[in-house]
This record gives structure tokens, C-alpha cells and sequence, in this order.
């Protein structure tokens, strides 16, 4: 048995053990074999890291926007030299493939780090006026102040980019928590960064890593220090941050869950929908709060559409060759994972049909089959409830107003799409559909330049573009008498 890797945390610049020593086995969800631990932090390492947030936020507050931008675009481009590095550690974490790791999350990664290297040089406020007379008025963007920050397992790195590389460019400081089943690249990551910083002559405490479980998160959002929680999570963590963010009033971000509904009309190219649905369902093994996997087809294609996609998904791989340009994902993240996504199939009504799937791959790691299910009914819990795995469920509607009806009958909002030829539905569609986003004949597709986030359970605030970065910070009204 090879030697397990041993994982810190990352305090004001250096590599810390837990103060009390605790430790969590990680466990490498290709062989569920326990392959690293990290540090189960408590609340003297929470402390330790707040401070340090702490004690740099008046240096960052203060330093310009162009010296925001030259740690960003460093970064970016450490990223970059080290993508592979980085890919080796984000794949062991979560047994992706690592083709699909480099191009789909480390280029997109680097891209959007840098691009909140070019916000940082746009943050401003409305321009001098005069709106009473003898008075001038200014409007500040300023930065909040330390955050509080928790990423999740399904895309650990991407995650912790997302909420980070903002946060930075604003002018804030960072305590970040990976998840305690993927801390391995945000780690890796941590210490690229603190090297940086320390080239820069900048505190280390600018970028701080705490390991640890859910009690360590709960020790951070409720700690005094920060201005700011912000998760990206389940629902249930959510409701939580928010509870404990309450206590004294702390800002707060949250990135939910997500149910995404992909409306199929009679017009639409059926071809290029079941394979725009299919990969959208199954990437990442459909852990991803916007995977298409709910999907709704209009009646008179429903069983053509249903044999596509069935036909499809059997010839869809998983597996755990990291290196296997035809695995499109691989195992789902924890043991809990396998057992919550079983658990939906398992608990079908009788009127439900698995067309293909609908059980586990293999007698080792989590993996699962791609799997479709159909002759459900609005109320099952598999339509109603996030999954978050390879699971597409397929219903049939009649007409325009019954497909928004079921699309909007959840208590998700974050993602949804439309597959028609006719422009006019299109545009009804994306006016009616209650979801943060709308893609028409794609799904999936994200931009840095275009906001992420959803309405109703999937929480508010929004990740990526401008509107994730002026999330980042708080406006100041200046009057001064002439």
C-alpha cells in the first residue's frame, strides 16, 4: 500500500497542521480506498486563519486596483504552467477524466481568473452630481472585508475560483473551506498562492485554506470576523449558512441546488437536442446544479425522443481510467453519493420505466450507470428532488403552457433550456421559464462574462461576470457641502 499524502492547511503563508492535530481520511472515489488526510480544523485553526484575514484586509483594502489585477493575472498564470500538476490533484480528488479536467475546468479556470484580473481595474462608483443644491454627492464601490467562503465537491477547484478570484479583485481577503471529501487541489492551490504572495511582498493572510467538515464551516460562517459567508452547496447547507449568518448579519452568497428542466418541442432537431441533453445530463456524472436531467418533450415526439436518448446513454462510458479519451465522466464523489442516487431508483413508483441504467458500475469506487427514466409524473419525488447524478428523467407535455408549468413546478430556479426552431417560443419560453438562466438549443454553456445564479431554493447572488464581482462589495454614499 503506498504511503497515504498528507494535506494541510494554509495560514497567513505557511502549511499548518490542526492545532488540536485531528485529521479526516480522504478517500479516492475511483477505488474507495482512502488515499490522503487533511486536517479536521476547529475553532483555534478558524481563528488563526480570521485573524490573518484580518490583519492583511487594510494592506489589500488599500493596495490599487492594477496591483489586484498583477496578483490575479499571477495566478492565472501559475494555473496555467502547472495545469497538469493541477489536474493530476483535481482528478484524484474526484476521479474525473483527465482530458475532460484540463479543458473543461483548468482552461476555464485560468479564463476566469483572469477576467476578474480585468474587473479589478472597473470597480467604481456613479460619477460626482449635484442632487440637492450646495451639495455634491459621490458613490463609493468598496471592498467588504474578510469573507467566509465554502466550496463544494462536485468542482472543487472551479468552485473555490469562483468565489476567491472575485472576492480578491474587490479588494477583499479570503478564508476558503473545501469540501472534507476534495480538499487535495485547493490545497496544491494555497501554496501557489502564498508563494506568489510572498513575492510580491504581500501578507500571506491576503488567501487563507482551513480543512475541515461541516462543523468547521459552521465555526467560520459564524465567526465574528467576516463581513461575508458565501457557500456554494445543497440546499440544506444553505439554509444553514443563512441561519448562522443571521446571528449577526453577515452578507450572504448562496449557490445552490438545481433542478434544470429541458423543454424538447415537436420542431426542434431531435438529433442535436439528445445530444446536447445527454452530455448536459451526464458530464461530471451529473453532479452539477445545472446538469439536464430533467428533461419535458412534446407528446407527439416523446417515444422517438425516449429511444434516442435511451440509445444514447447505453453508449455513454464511465469509469476510472483517468486517461480514457472515451469515458465521458467518472465515479460519483462519496459513498453517500452512490447510496442517495441508488436510493431515487430504488424508490420508483411502479408507473415509472428505466429504459437504460439504474444501477451501479462495477464492485469497487462509486460509479454509476448512465441511466434514463421515463412514464413519470409531475408530483414523484425524483422529478420534484435533486438527484445529482446520471440519472435523466424524461416527461411528456402537450402544450406551451403545460411545459412551463411542469419546468416552473419545482422548487429549484437556477438553469434551465429550450430546444424549438421557432424564434417567437423561444423568446416566450425564456420570458416564462423562472430560472436564473435560459439557454436555447444548448445547455451548460458558461461564460465569465455572464452571471450564474438562481432564484426560489437555489439561492441568491450570483458567481461569474460583473454583477458575481459587485457582490464582492458594498456602496458608500459621500455628500459634501460647497
Amino acid at each position: 500500500m503506498s504511503e497515504l499524502l498528507v494535506l494541510r492547511n494554509h495560514i497567513d503563508g505557511a502549511y499548518t497542521d490542526a492545532a488540536d492535530g485531528r485529521r479526516l481520511e480522504v478517500t479516492d472515489p475511483v477505488t474507495g480506498e482512502v488515499y490522503a488526510s487533511s486536517p479536521l480544523s476547529g475553532a483555534a485553526d478558524v481563528d488563526a486563519a480570521m485573524a490573518a484575514a484580518a490583519a492583511a484586509f487594510p494592506v489589500w483594502r488599500d493596495a490599487t486596483p492594477s496591483a489586484r489585477q498583477k496578483l490575479l493575472l499571477r495566478i492565472a498564470d501559475a494555473v496555467e504552467a502547472r495545469a497538469e500538476e493541477i489536474a493530476d490533484a483535481e482528478c484524484r480528488n474526484t476521479g474525473k477524466p483527465r482530458a475532460l479536467t484540463l479543458t473543461e475546468e483548468i482552461a476555464p479556470i485560468v479564463d476566469q481568473i483572469r477576467f476578474f484580473a480585468g474587473a479589478a481595474r472597473l470597480l467604481e462608483g456613479r460619477s460626482a452630481g449635484e442632487y440637492m443644491e450646495g451639495l455634491t454627492s459621490i458613490v463609493r464601490r468598496e471592498p467588504i472585508g474578510v469573507c467566509a467562503q465554502v466550496a463544494p465537491w462536485n468542482y472543487p477547484l472551479m468552485m473555490g475560483v469562483w468565489k476567491f478570484a472575485p472576492a480578491l479583485a474587490a479588494g477583499n481577503t479570503v478564508v476558503l473551506k473545501p469540501s472534507d471529501t476534495t480538499p487535495a487541489s485547493t490545497v496544491l492551490l494555497a501554496g501557489v498562492i502564498g508563494d506568489i504572495l510572498k513575492e510580491m511582498s504581500l501578507p500571506g493572510g491576503i488567501f487563507n485554506v482551513v480543512c475541515g467538515d461541516r462543523e468547521t464551516g459552521r465555526l467560520m460562517v459564524e465567526h465574528p470576523t467576516p463581513a461575508m459567508a458565501a457557500i456554494t452547496g445543497s440546499v440544506r447547507a444553505g439554509m444553514q449558512v443563512a441561519a448562522s449568518a443571521s446571528k449577526d448579519i453577515k452578507r450572504v452568497h448562496l449557490e445552490l441546488g438545481g433542478k434544470a428542466p429541458a423543454v424538447v418541442f415537436e420542431d426542434a432537431d431531435i438529433a442535436e437536442a439528445v445530444e446536447g441533453i445527454s452530455l448536459a445530463g451526464f458530464f461530471n456524472a451529473g453532479q452539477d446544479c445545472t446538469a439536464a436531467t430533467r428533461v419535458l418533450v412534446h407528446e407527439s415526439v416523446h417515444d422517438a425522443f425516449v429511444s434516442a436518448l435511451a440509445k444514447a446513454a447505453a453508449s455513454t462510458r464511465t469509469g476510472g481510467g483517468i486517461d480514457d479519451e472515451e469515458v465521458l465522466y467518472g465515479p460519483l464523489n462519496n459513498a453517500g453519493q452512490l447510496a442517495q442516487v441508488s436510493g431515487f431508483i430504488e424508490r420508483l413508483p411502479a408507473h415509472a420505466t428505466v429504459e437504460t441504467g439504474g444501477h451501479r458500475v462495477g464492485d469497487k469506487g462509486f460509479f454509476y450507470a448512465p441511466t434514463v427514466v421515463s412514464g413519470l409524473r409531475q408530483d414523484d419525488e425524483i422529478i420534484q428532488n435533486e438527484v445529482f447524478g446520471p440519472v435523466i428523467t424524461v416527461q411528456p407535455f402537450r402544450d406551451e403552457a403545460q411545459a412551463v408549468a411542469y419546468a416552473n413546478g419545482v422548487e429549484y430556479a437556477l438553469a434551465s433550456s429550450v430546444w424549438t426552431k421557432d424564434h417567437a417560443r423561444a423568446m416566450r419560453m425564456s420570458k416564462a421559464l423562472d430560472f436564473g438562466c435560459v439557454w436555447i438549443n444548448t445547455h451548460m454553456i458558461l461564460a465569465a462574462e455572464m452571471p450564474h445564479g438562481g432564484y426560489k431554493k437555489s439561492g441568491y447572488g450570483k458567481d461569474l461576470s460583473a454583477y458575481g464581482f459587485e457582490d464582492y462589495t458594498r456602496v458608500k454614499h459621500v455628500m459634501t457641502a460647497l
